[in-house]
C-alpha cells in the first residue's frame, strides 16, 4: 500500500486477464486482437494510469520517437530563447516535444549533445552551429531519413536545410543609416572568432556600407569581443583613439549590452550607435536605441516548419530560408556626428 511504483506492461496484462503481448498489440495497433479484448485493455491503462516506455520501444522496433532536439550555442541568450519559443509553438501543434541543450559554442560538447540526442531516436534536429563544427558524421542519417535543419547559421560538411536571418543586408542597411546622418568613422564591433558565419557577414554588410559611401575602410575601427565587458573596453579603447569614431554599429545583442554603457560611463552622449538585435528595454534608454532587429521566432518557426515537412515526406533538395531584418529607429542611431570645431 502507498507505493508509488509505475504501472507496468505486466500490470495491465494481469489486470485485463490477458499476455503482455495482447496489451502490446492494442497499444501499437499491430496484430489481430478482438474489440471486446482491446476495449477492456485500453480501460485498464486508463485506470492505471499506465504509460508506454516509448524510448525502450523505440530501441526495440527501431521507430523514432516523438520529439524533436534542438542544440544553442547559449541558454543565457535571450535570441536563442525565442528561436526556442518558436520552434516548440510549432512542433507542439504536431504533437512533438522539443528537447534542448547547449553546446556551450563547443564542437566536442555540440558533437556529444547531438549523439545523446540521436540515440533516443529523435524525429528531428535542429542546430545552431558551434564555430568550427564540421557536420559530414550526420550523413548516414540524414541518408536514412532524419530531418536536419541548421539554424542562425549555415551547417558544414552536410547538404541539409538552413533557416538565417539577412545578415548582410541588415549590416548594410544599418551602417548606411549611420552614414546617412552624417558619420564616415564607423567602429564594428564584431563577436569571435571572426569566421563565425553570422560576425563574417554582417562585417561584410559593414565594409559594403563603407564602399558604397566611397568611405575608406579603417581596420583600427574593427574591434572583436566575445562578451558586453570585452565589448565595453573595446569601445573605451575606441573612443581614446587619436581619430576615434563618431558612430558605432555593435554586430550582435552582447556587444550592445556592452557598448551602452561604456558610452554612458563616458558621459558619450554624442557618438551614434546602431546595433544588429534587439534589446529588452531597448526603447526606454535615453537616446532609444536605434537597432537592425531580427525575428528569432520566426526564425525558430521556420526551421520547424522545414522540420516537419520533411517528416510529411518532402523529399525536395536542401533549400535555405532568410528571414528579413527591420531597422528600428529609436534615437541613438540618428544622432549626428559633432561640428568639425568640436573634434579639433
Amino acid at each position: 500500500m502507498g507505493s508509488t511504483r509505475r504501472p507496468t506492461l505486466a500490470d495491465v496484462a494481469a489486470r485485463v486477464g490477458v499476455t503482455p503481448k495482447t496489451v502490446s498489440r492494442v497499444l501499437n495497433e499491430d496484430g489481430p486482437v478482438s474489440e471486446a479484448t482491446r476495449a477492456k485493455v485500453l480501460a485498464v491503462v486508463e485506470e492505471l494510469g499506465f504509460r508506454p516506455n516509448l524510448m525502450a520501444r523505440n530501441m526495440r522496433v527501431g521507430a523514432r520517437d516523438s520529439t524533436v532536439g534542438l542544440v544553442v550555442p547559449d541558454m543565457g541568450n535571450p535570441f536563442f530563447g525565442t528561436v526556442a519559443g518558436g520552434v516548440e509553438d510549432a512542433v507542439r501543434d504536431r504533437g512533438l516535444t522539443l528537447l534542448m541543450g547547449s553546446s556551450g559554442e563547443r564542437e566536442p560538447l555540440e558533437h556529444a549533445l547531438i549523439t545523446t540526442f540521436l540515440a533516443r531516436r529523435i524525429s528531428g534536429l535542429l542546430v545552431v552551429p558551434a564555430a568550427g563544427s564540421d557536420h559530414r558524421f550526420l550523413r548516414r542519417e540524414r541518408e536514412s531519413g532524419l530531418p536536419v535543419v541548421f539554424v542562425d547559421r549555415p551547417g558544414a560538411g552536410l547538404a541539409a536545410d538552413a533557416v538565417v536571418s539577412a545578415n548582410e543586408e541588415g549590416a548594410r542597411v544599418g551602417v548606411a543609416h549611420l552614414i546617412a546622418h552624417g558619420h564616415r568613422r564607423i567602429a564594428f564591433v564584431g563577436d569571435r572568432p571572426a569566421t563565425l558565419y553570422t560576425r563574417k557577414t554582417r562585417q561584410r554588410g559593414y565594409r559594403s556600407a563603407l564602399e558604397a559611401a566611397g568611405i575608406g575602410h579603417d581596420p583600427a575601427l574593427v574591434v572583436t569581443a566575445h562578451d558586453p565587458y570585452a565589448a565595453g573596453v573595446a569601445v573605451r579603447r575606441l573612443l581614446a583613439l587619436a581619430d576615434p569614431p563618431t558612430a558605432v554599429f555593435a554586430a550582435n545583442n552582447f556587444a550592445s549590452l556592452g557598448v551602452v554603457p561604456a558610452l554612458a560611463e563616458a558621459g558619450r552622449r554624442d557618438v551614434a550607435l546602431v546595433g544588429f538585435d534587439d534589446l529588452p528595454l531597448a526603447a526606454v534608454l535615453e537616446p532609444g536605441l536605434t537597432v537592425v532587429a531580427q525575428d528569432p521566432a520566426a526564425i525558430g518557426r521556420a526551421a520547424a516548419e522545414l522540420v516537419l515537412a520533411r517528416l510529411g515526406g518532402d523529399r525536395s533538395r536542401a533549400v535555405t530560408r532568410t528571414v528579413p531584418v527591420t531597422l528600428v529607429r529609436r534615437g541613438s542611431g540618428e544622432l549626428p556626428p559633432p561640428p568639425p570645431s568640436a573634434s579639433c
